[in-house]
């Protein structure tokens, strides 16, 4: 393993840590979209399908258990646990813009159409916009609480760095995977505007919020 892509799944799992540390020690998911929990928690799931087909390490199983059980733990959080928190009001990105159009796209354009490779396709391209209704919904409230822009800003390292990643396996290994690169650049784009905010906001005490 490279050290981009392990740089990559360090950054994703402090996002995932500092979102449920956030959940549970306020005991309140406000700010937070359930709808964007929702969609990474569908991504997590069609992605590693192949855990019960294909053993690589005892690191990917573990990283990928850690993973689908994360992302499920923090959807029961917001509409389970501490359901009166949760900001539904504002919360109102239509997902099926999201999931209908990549669902298509998976099917149209993928490496093998196979059941298993056509959903890895679509968890690929569904990660690349799966933020949207959390910044959806931080450009709606007007801001972000400081905890909140951390965990953003964790995603956001954790997909510039699989970019690194992707450029890394190319030089070393020739190997080059154009529908991964092509939806982690969208993903990495979604969050140029915030990463400016962040660095000029967040990192000097300010509260961050997104142009409505």
């Amino acid at each position: 393993m490279n050290i981009f892509r392990f740089l990559g799944d360090i950054s994703h799992l402090l996002a995932i840590i500092i979102l449920l540390m956030k959940i549970w020690k306020t005991r309140s998911c406000a700010g937070i979209s359930g709808k964007s929990q929702i969609l990474f928690a569908v991504v997590f799931t069609t992605r590693y399908l192949d855990l019960v087909t294909n053993f690589i390490s005892f690191y990917n199983t573990s990283m990928k258990v850690v993973y689908i059980a994360c992302s499920y733990a923090t959807v029961w959080l917001i509409y389970s646990k501490f359901k009166a928190t949760y900001d539904g009001n504002h919360d109102t990105f239509r997902v099926e813009f999201l999931v209908v159009p990549t669902a298509v796209l998976a099917f149209l354009v993928n490496h093998d159409f196979t059941p298993l490779e056509i959903l890895w396709t679509f968890s690929i391209y569904l990660e690349s916009v799966a933020i949207l209704p959390q910044l959806f919904m931080v450009s709606k409230t007007g801001e972000a609480e400081t905890i909140t822009s951390h965990y953003l800003f964790a995603l956001g390292i954790y997909r510039t760095l699989y970019l690194f990643n992707w450029i890394w396996r190319y030089q070393q290994e020739g190997f080059f995977d154009l529908i991964a690169i092509v939806a982690g650049l969208v993903q990495t784009i979604l969050y140029c505007d915030f990463f400016y905010l962040y660095i000029t906001k967040v990192l000097k005490g300010k509260k961050l919020s997104l142009p409505a």
